[in-house]
């Protein structure tokens, strides 16, 4: 548990105990709490809670929220990524990149959300966004016509859509911010790996440290079996994502 701790100092004593429960080992946060104060980490501060939020929390199961952000190649390129999120399962979908935003591009990407989610069997009524003038008139039409409203937040609230908005944030602090991004087609490629960590492997706190696809192991019983726990690593993109799993 002290290896993790200090391969990844900045994951904070909630993000370690999320590892943990992943490859089967459920520990008091007390014991967790130690394991990173001997290994001189300090734990991530507590995040406030808001009417809003447990608003946003009560109407999960039918809530998408997307965003625009934005990143620069070495070749000074801006490229802007249009990502979506399940509030109800954290699922985060890469809907695609692009340096031109046209109404027609966004328009298209509306459409390949309908087909996912249809496929998917995932029925959602409201998707959040902001008002960023990148977002057409006939994306809002796109999805009316499949049954989900869009809701706009407020101008300059950009806690309104505070889960897709932190999740942002992750993908910078995560992936962008340690990548140099060669052009469109390296971006999408990370993108595309940080998508599939994001949903199979990565913990999240809004759901109980669970991973959207994929179910927690059982928690081991007996104490006697952690200390030969046989833990492995799996790095993706060079060592910037790391996975963490039980041998067998």
């Amino acid at each position: 548990m002290l290896r993790l701790a200090k391969e990844n100092p900045s994951w904070g004593y909630r993000r370690l105990d999320g590892e943990l429960l992943i490859l089967g080992v459920k520990m008091a946060a007390s014991t967790v709490w130690e394991i990173l104060k001997a290994a001189r980490i300090d734990p991530a501060p507590e995040r406030n809670s808001s009417t809003w939020a447990d608003f946003l929390r009560s109407q999960a199961d039918a809530l998408l929220a997307c965003d625009f952000f934005e990143t620069v190649t070495l070749s000074g390129a801006r490229v802007y990524v249009l990502a979506v999120i399940e509030h109800t399962t954290r699922r985060i979908r890469i809907l695609g990149t692009t340096t031109h935003p046209t109404a027609s591009w966004v328009a298209q990407a509306a459409k390949n959300l309908a087909m996912d989610l249809e496929d998917a069997g995932r029925r959602s009524r409201f998707l959040i966004r902001d008002r960023d003038g990148k977002f057409p008139a006939l994306f809002d039409t796109v999805l009316t016509e499949t049954g989900i409203k869009v809701v706009l937040s407020g101008v300059q609230m950009p806690r309104m859509n505070s889960i897709m908005e932190r999740w942002v944030q992750a993908c910078r602090r995560e992936l962008l911010d340690r990548t140099l991004i060669w052009n469109q087609r390296h971006l999408l490629h990370a993108l595309r790996e940080f998508e599939d960590f994001y949903n199979s492997h990565r913990p999240h706190q809004g759901i109980a440290n669970a991973r959207p696809l994929r179910p927690l192991p059982t928690p081991t019983a007996n104490p006697e079996q952690l200390d030969p726990l046989n833990i492995r690593r799996h790095d993706r993109l060079g060592c910037i994502l790391h996975e963490y799993q039980r041998a067998a």
